[in-house]
């Protein structure tokens, strides 16, 4: 890139295209126990000991922020996990699933899906605690990446990290073609359109 001048330039427009997919996972590690010292634990909830999988062809929303943040499970052991949260989104062609083995039985796969034939799932005040996030493309408007976690704003309620962590804000986002492993949802409204539930015999994950 160069300017008007015809001098090169070290833009900054480069790091608009990355997405949640840089997350340090350093972050997470150096974060552990800094926010547990400071009782920073995500969810408003006991997470279960079960992580679940999410795909979709595309998620679009407004208040986007990222950063590392410790949940507990329901014996209050403590694990990391990273934070992203929407002040109001969009998700279409969703699946969500999860696999449990029972005795007896074995591998059982619950499956919602939701968000097809034009009509895509909403959600305000979404708040996501996950593992692992791949899309094919991510555009984030106007994004900050490095800002300290505990001065996010605009974004889901209580969607805020630890003082001198590392975080990440945007005005929107949109994400395509995405494939997620996640601990845990919140959100203040989650309306399925044309939704389906159902459980089948066998590991048949949404991918």
């Amino acid at each position: 890139m160069k300017d008007t001048s015809g001098a090169p330039v070290l833009g900054r427009t480069s790091w608009k295209r990355l997405g949640i997919v840089m997350v340090p996972t350093v972050v997470l590690a150096g974060a552990l126990t800094v926010a547990m010292a400071n009782g920073a634990i995500a969810a408003s909830f006991a997470v279960s000991g079960q992580q679940f999988k999410l795909k979709a062809d595309q998620l679009s929303g407004t208040g986007f922020v990222n950063y590392g943040v410790v949940d507990k499970h329901a014996d209050g052991s403590p694990f990391a996990a990273a934070v992203s949260a929407f002040k109001s989104a969009s998700i279409t062609n969703l699946c969500q699933s999860v696999v449990t083995t029972l005795p007896v039985i074995g591998d059982v796969t619950l499956t919602i899906k939701a968000g097809g034939a034009g009509t895509p799932v909403t959600a305000t005040d979404l708040v996501i605690d996950m593992q692992q996030l791949n899309a094919t493309s991510a555009v984030f408007n106007n994004i900050n990446i490095g800002q300290d976690a505990s001065t996010l704003s605009g974004s889901a309620q209580g969607a805020v990290g630890t003082a001198g962590l590392f975080g990440q804000q945007a005005d929107s986002a949109t994400l395509t073609n995405i494939t997620q492993v996640a601990n845990s949802t919140n959100a203040g409204t989650f309306s399925l359109h044309d939704m389906s539930m159902g459980l089948s015999l066998g590991d048949h994950d949404c991918f």
